[in-house]
């Protein structure tokens, strides 16, 4: 999906220069293209219709190299988080009480989307108190455009 990343601005308090952002490579960028238009797509195979995540080449079900992407409804559950301690970059020094989140998609359990949870598509990283996280709590996908031009896609509780 991203085969590396550059820093970017955000809008979190302080100085958010140098906030990772990713970098779409050839099998990733069409999942970053429909996130710009605010869709939450994955790729499927074209020959077996299984969903797979990350993008690549060939299916690994049935190593069908034609696929395309899949309107998701963009809704999930955390299935996964982690309130990372002390910040691994200085950027992120500024936003204590930041999340990872791991969410799992709700029509295709076996898809898997790391992010983050946000009180709304343009809050700060750290805008939901980390007591707020629960395993299991149901998400919805909402969508943040970094200065540097990425769309990357968020995630709000269904029930705030």
């Amino acid at each position: 999906m991203a085969s590396s990343v550059a820093p970017a601005t955000d809008n979190g308090p302080g100085d958010a220069a140098d906030l990772l952002l990713p970098v779409p490579d050839e099998d990733g960028a069409p999942f970053w293209e429909y996130a710009a238009k605010g869709e939450l797509r994955v790729q499927a195979c074209s020959d077996c219709d299984e969903l797979r995540f990350p993008p690549r080449p060939c299916c690994p079900h049935c190593q069908s190299f034609t696929a395309h992407w899949q309107r998701m409804a963009g809704r999930g559950r955390i299935w996964s988080y982690v309130l990372p301690h002390p910040p691994l970059l200085p950027a992120y020094a500024a936003l204590p009480g930041y999340n990872a989140i791991v969410v799992e998609l709700a029509e295709a359990p076996r898809i898997r989307l790391a992010g983050n949870l946000v009180a709304a598509a343009d809050a700060p990283l750290n805008s939901v108190a980390p007591a707020r996280l629960r395993i299991g709590a149901p998400v919805k996908a909402v969508f943040h455009t970094m200065p540097g031009g990425v769309t990357v896609p968020r995630w709000v509780l269904e029930r705030p």
